[in-house]
């Protein structure tokens, strides 16, 4: 009886240890199994993300090809454009992101009849293929052209100088022909020291080297004063003494933040009126 009972302690023993055992295996199984599903989800949400990118880059490609220039773009704003008023002072703003994102006309310049018609992304042939419907048919007096930095990237195709500066003087001949003044404004610096979310410096000087951006400026300002123009200096009120753009006045490093935005305003009102009192 004795031996019997020590018999089935002995079975009941080992059971509940095995029992342990399949249990503590199950557990790793389960862990095993659901971690590959977790991978496998993941893999399937980066392939999506990979797709959605990839589709995201065929609209936008295709929206580019059927209007490369994107005159549709203001197409209604300048319909609704009034005729202008006797004492009306109308002034174009034509430029790229710089001029688009952040320039908030009304805001900056309120009860003033300045018409914002940057495009973010824009480099000058695509500005020279929409100028008579984006600034003469609005039949301004004066336009301030603020171009150039895509250019140097070459977010349409590399460009030399010599291309951008063949494009700006057929804006310049355009606006002068019917009669409005020009404001040719510097480009701004940049700079490599504002770092992304991850903590990441974003190298602005990679795509829009330092000295292509001085050799641009300098061709603008000779250009200005051969051709009796205003030339605004964004660049000098901006910079730092190594030639990068000042950090506190830029959220990126290339474009302005609002208090860049507020040395800008200052500048181009100036010289909106120089160009009126020529």
């Amino acid at each position: 009886m004795c031996k019997s009972l020590n018999i089935h302690k002995s079975l009941n023993a080992r059971f509940l240890k095995s029992k342990g055992y399949m249990k503590k295996t199950f557990s790793y199984v389960l862990l095993f199994f659901f971690g590959c599903v977790s991978s496998f989800s993941q893999t399937i949400a980066e392939k999506a993300a990979d797709c959605q990118e990839v589709k995201d880059k065929y609209v936008r490609y295709e929206k580019q090809l059927s209007d490369w220039a994107q005159s549709g773009r203001y197409r209604e704003a300048n319909l609704k454009v009034l005729p202008q008023s006797v004492n009306e002072t109308r002034v174009v703003f034509m430029g790229d992101s710089i001029t688009d994102d952040g320039w908030n006309l009304a805001e900056y310049f309120p009860g003033k009849a300045y018409f914002n018609r940057g495009i973010g992304g824009q480099t000058t042939p695509q500005m020279l293929l929409r100028f008579r419907a984006d600034v003469i048919d609005l039949k301004p007096k004066v336009i301030v052209i603020l171009v150039g930095t895509n250019d140097i990237s070459g977010n349409t195709g590399a460009m030399t100088l010599e291309d951008t500066t063949r494009n700006l003087i057929s804006m310049v001949e355009l606006a002068e022909t019917n009669n409005i003044q020009v404001v040719l404004s510097s480009m701004l610096a940049v700079n490599d020291r504002v770092k992304n979310k991850e903590g990441v410096p974003l190298i602005q000087t990679r795509s829009r080297p330092n000295e292509k951006i001085i050799a641009m400026n300098a061709w603008l300002r000779k250009y200005a004063a051969d051709n009796n123009l205003i030339y605004l200096d964004y660049y000098s009120a901006m910079v730092n003494k190594d030639n990068s753009l000042k950090d506190a006045i830029s959220y990126d490093g290339l474009h302005p933040n609002a208090d860049g935005y507020k040395i800008m305003q200052a500048l181009v009102e100036e010289a909106i009126n120089r160009s009126l009192r020529k």
